[in-house]
């Protein structure tokens, strides 16, 4: 199996090198209206942004930066296919603007952007990122009432376009083979991610101004997505690009993916991160598949038994809908004109699953629960 990663540095206001209905899934994370770090952004791409603010006036301000993300919106639903998923990660922002303080709920205002785009939404989850801080409250300490809860959670909002899901002929194999196991279903499906944590964001490029810019999440989110609502082989774009993080997630799962970036210079950190892409690919898969040789050698223990097996590996699975199932690692990258071509190959149950120093360890998953 091959896979695209195409990065193209402009605007996502206009996805010009797509065409309609091209990519199966969206997977981005936006600048966040009315978080300080991304003033700047915003200012550049409407001048009467800065002015608001210093007027004092916090709504239209906030108003003008969602009128500025609803252009690349109305992008995503002319690019992605009827019944594909859009998923938005954003977080709410609290701040004072002249003598108000108050909460800016930018997931409410992006949820009712895409039901008017006749989106329909789907249970978002929340990602709960606790701050490092040990203060758990704002305002006035301890004493009652003008104390406020700090924001320790960011969501990963959810829209199909349209009513219907996708749909696929009757036996088709990739959507069995990309199959999850059934503990995964489980705690990816969850409203509440609280194992997810955040991530650095240390850049190897020394450019001040880069690295304020970052805002990355981590990778597992991306990953997990991507595994929940897409099958191998679909198209995954992020808008919002940054340092590449979804198209990173999109290679290790065996999705092609396309990302829009206005900075030139994060591809350079996203060229870093590539050159290690399939030894990162065999980590992930193979962590997947020792966590579920746990979760199967547990369940025994607790006398319980499967009733079926994996057709492409030597282990029980808990439902029908994972016998199917078929991991991929990668074989090889090239860079291409816009991007990246990367080579999948069937995961081999017989490949290390530990590791050692040269990532070739001894440890193998074999015939134990036969």
């Amino acid at each position: 199996m091959e896979t695209a990663h195409d990065v193209f540095v402009g605007n996502s206001t206009s996805l010009s090198e797509l065409d309609d209905n091209e990519v199966e899934l969206v997977v981005t994370s936006p600048p966040y209206p009315m978080i300080e770090m991304w003033d700047d952004l915003f200012f550049s791409l409407n001048a009467d942004i800065e002015t608001s603010l210093d007027e004092g006036d916090g709504r239209r301000a906030f108003d003008l930066m969602h009128e500025e993300l609803a252009e690349t919106w109305d992008e995503v639903e002319r690019v992605l296919v009827d019944g594909g998923i859009a998923c938005i990660n954003v977080g709410d922002a609290t701040r004072k603007v002249d003598d108000s303080f108050r909460v800016y709920q930018n997931h409410a205002r992006i949820t009712e952007r895409f039901d008017e785009m006749g989106f329909e939404p789907l249970p978002d989850i929340l990602w709960r990122k606790p701050a490092n801080s040990a203060a758990k409250f704002m305002g006035s300490g301890m004493m009652p009432p003008n104390a406020y809860a700090t924001l320790e959670h960011e969501y990963l909002l959810v829209f199909r376009n349209g009513k219907q899901s996708r749909e696929f002929p009757s036996g088709t194999d990739v959507r069995y083979e990309s199959a999850y196991f059934w503990e995964e279903r489980n705690e990816w499906f969850s409203d509440v991610w609280e194992d997810v944590r955040g991530t650095s964001q240390e850049l190897t490029d020394a450019d001040t101004e880069l690295r304020d810019r970052s805002a990355a999440y981590p990778l597992e989110v991306p990953y997990r997505l991507i595994n929940m609502y897409s099958v191998y082989g679909d198209t995954v774009l992020d808008p919002f690009w940054g340092t590449g993080t979804t198209s990173l997630a999109a290679m290790i799962a065996a999705r092609n993916s396309v990302g829009y970036e206005l900075q030139e210079k994060f591809t350079e950190v996203f060229d870093a991160e590539v050159a290690d892409v399939a030894e990162l690919a065999h980590a992930t898969v193979s962590k997947r598949v020792r966590d579920h040789e746990e979760f199967v050698e547990q369940r025994l223990e607790d006398g319980k038994e499967f009733k079926y097996d994996a057709e492409n590996y030597d282990f029980p699975v808990t439902t029908k809908q994972e016998k199917p199932l078929q991991l991929y690692t990668i074989d090889g990258v090239e860079q291409t004109e816009s991007g990246y071509a990367v080579t999948h190959s069937p995961y081999n149950e017989s490949e290390s699953i530990d590791g050692d120093a040269d990532g070739h360890g001894q440890a193998t998953l074999g015939s134990q629960f036969r």
